[in-house]
């Protein structure tokens, strides 16, 4: 009976019962699989924050090309106005030159405004707090005689205390002027930044069509300089050149992240260390 129930020592097996085969061959190429997927997947981390990287030294270069070229325009000499609204737009923070007088029972605010003073700036740079006076910018209608129009002018900053015509009475200039300015453009209204209330006189951003229609002006507008300031008058030379570039911090971040994320995935899957 023994030998009917086993042979050398192994059980027997029933006539046509099913044969287990392991699994563990199939497991570890499902693995195998797996590893292979994640290892290149991951891979395209660094190659990514690479590219990235790349893309905004291009960048940085493109933008100090801009500011260069936008330095070069404030600085070069003026050019007579021109009307043409196509010519406009090829011309901001361009110098240009006209002629004629001011109509101060027009003005308009542009407020909240600090004074442009470059040589403050510069002495407080790094700082946490500021000493700038705060107040607002003087928009007023400007005829033209040589041209026969009115635009709008700029001519500079006040501070709150000499916001009402009647508290700077002497730089009311009456007479035929000579002025000297860079053309701005409209803008568009930023992220949290109030709605222009042209009822109340308040405006937080230049809408030329708006303050057109308000003063009966053409949308046209210059930046009066520094040196259409007269004494008691607004303080001109307002012109804010500000372009952001922080394209070498992003430079340093993505070159960062790509140097970071190669070493892991060289320690994991060339060296084979468990992370």
């Amino acid at each position: 009976c023994l030998l009917r129930r086993t042979l050398f020592g192994l059980p027997r097996t029933k006539v046509g019962s099913a044969v287990t085969h392991p699994r563990s061959s199939t497991a570890a190429t499902g693995a195998s699989s797996e590893d292979i997927w994640l290892k290149w997947g991951l891979l395209l981390v660094p190659l990514t924050a690479f590219c990235l990287g790349t893309w905004q030294i291009q960048r940085r270069k493109w933008k100090l090309d801009l500011i260069a070229q936008l330095a070069s325009r404030l600085s070069s000499e003026p050019i007579p106005l021109t009307l043409d609204p196509m010519e406009l737009k090829e011309l901001e923070y361009r110098p240009v030159k006209v002629r004629g007088h001011f109509d101060h029972s027009k003005e308009l605010y542009i407020l909240p405004r600090s004074l442009v003073d470059p040589e403050r700036e510069a002495r407080e740079a790094g700082r946490l707090t500021s000493h700038a006076e705060n107040g607002a910018n003087v928009i007023t209608p400007f005829y033209c005689t040589d041209l026969g129009v009115t635009i709008l002018v700029n001519r500079g900053f006040v501070p709150k205390k000499k916001l009402k015509p009647e508290t700077r009475l002497k730089g009311q200039i009456e007479e035929e002027i000579d002025l000297t300015g860079v053309v701005r453009l409209s803008e568009k209204r930023k992220p949290f930044v109030p709605e222009n209330n042209a009822e109340k006189n308040r405006w937080h951003y230049r809408d030329l069509e708006a303050m057109a229609k308000v003063t009966g002006a053409e949308p046209i507008f210059i930046d009066a300089d520094f040196r259409s300031t007269v004494p008691g008058g607004p303080i001109g030379g307002q012109t804010r050149v500000s372009l952001r570039n922080e394209h070498m911090q992003y430079i340093i971040t993505w070159y960062g992240l790509c140097a970071a994320t190669s070493f892991l995935w060289y320690r994991k899957f060339i060296r084979k260390v468990p992370v």
